[in-house]
């Protein structure tokens, strides 16, 4: 072998060497990088995920033109027990203690809980504003129960049972921070926010829980004011699908509460000109066959302008 393959062999070798020490050092440090901010996962975004997502935080206000998610629930997760709890052991009232809350995202209110009548399905949740890896928190103190995937749905979830009674769900996000079984704190963070499962948009689908029952959270929560209505909520199963509505009343009426829920003041409605059955039953969270019980109406009735409807 001459002097020229043999300088070659050896540098060829030694550039070798050198690169596979360089990589495992690099990976080294990645990973005592990673251990020493792994709290920086709920704010980090991988840079993948942001190209193939960025086109879609256009579509973010669309959410009202996708079809509910299918229940979880009661719909195909049987054999995982999601709903573990018996009709006949959910009482008719409960009040529950919401104090020490933690908003889930910051985000708005992009598309309300209620029935959508173009789709047939309620829609158990309410859908709230953000961007691709967002961190999402845990509402509560409490007990990671399950995380999974459903791809027709919620996409990657959470669910979180809580020691007030309460469990909540956190849909479409694009990674879990938590596993089954983990004990969380109100505020921590638990997973990155996404446009995972059956979604136009990025955003997070969260839905308030009690004993299988999906409390509308716009009973819970005041999402505009980022915080909760009271520091209890009282659960009932005639009321359980219905908002709380918390502004001062128009009229100034002495001795009388001026901050009324909204279910002791919307127990009828006048039609206006515009309205239908389906809007006036998406707005107070009821299905049109109920809205048309509570009235005596056949599905051929037609509602007219200054009708008084009854919706309880």
């Amino acid at each position: 072998m001459n002097c020229k393959k043999i300088f070659g062999t050896l540098l060829l070798t030694t550039l070798v060497a050198s690169g596979v020490s360089a990589q495992n050092n690099t990976n080294s440090s990645s990973a005592a990088h990673k251990n020493a901010h792994k709290q920086l996962l709920a704010k980090a975004a991988e840079s993948k995920d942001q190209i193939k997502l960025v086109d879609k935080n256009a579509y973010v206000n669309l959410m009202e033109d996708v079809e509910p998610e299918i229940d979880i629930f009661t719909e195909g997760w049987n054999s995982k027990s999601v709903n573990p709890f018996k009709e006949s052991d959910v009482p008719n009232s409960k009040v529950i203690n919401v104090t020490g809350y933690h908003m889930p995202v910051p985000g708005r209110v992009t598309s309300n809980y209620g029935y959508r009548a173009k789709f047939g399905r309620m829609h158990k949740g309410v859908d709230l504003a953000l961007k691709s890896n967002d961190t999402v928190y845990a509402a509560f103190d409490g007990k990671v129960r399950l995380t999974n995937y459903e791809a027709k749905g919620y996409g990657n979830y959470v669910i979180l049972r809580h020691p007030n009674g309460l469990e909540t769900v956190y849909g479409h996000l694009n990674k879990h921070l938590v596993k089954p079984n983990q004990t969380v704190k109100a505020g921590q963070p638990i997973g990155l926010g996404g446009n995972t499962g059956r979604s136009t948009g990025p955003h997070l689908h969260f839905e308030t829980r009690f004993m299988g029952y999906a409390i509308n959270p716009a009973a819970i929560f005041d999402f505009a004011n980022q915080t909760t209505h009271t520091d209890t909520y009282t659960f009932s199963k005639a009321t359980y699908t219905q908002p709380r509505n918390f502004a001062p009343s128009k009229k100034k009426e002495e001795n009388v509460n001026p901050y009324r829920p909204a279910t002791e003041v919307a127990s009828t409605y006048t039609v206006k000109t515009g309205d239908n059955m389906a809007s006036i039953a998406k707005r107070y969270g009821i299905s049109t066959s109920t809205l048309r019980r509570l009235n005596n109406m056949e599905k051929t009735d037609k509602i007219k302008v200054g009708q008084v409807l009854k919706l309880k």
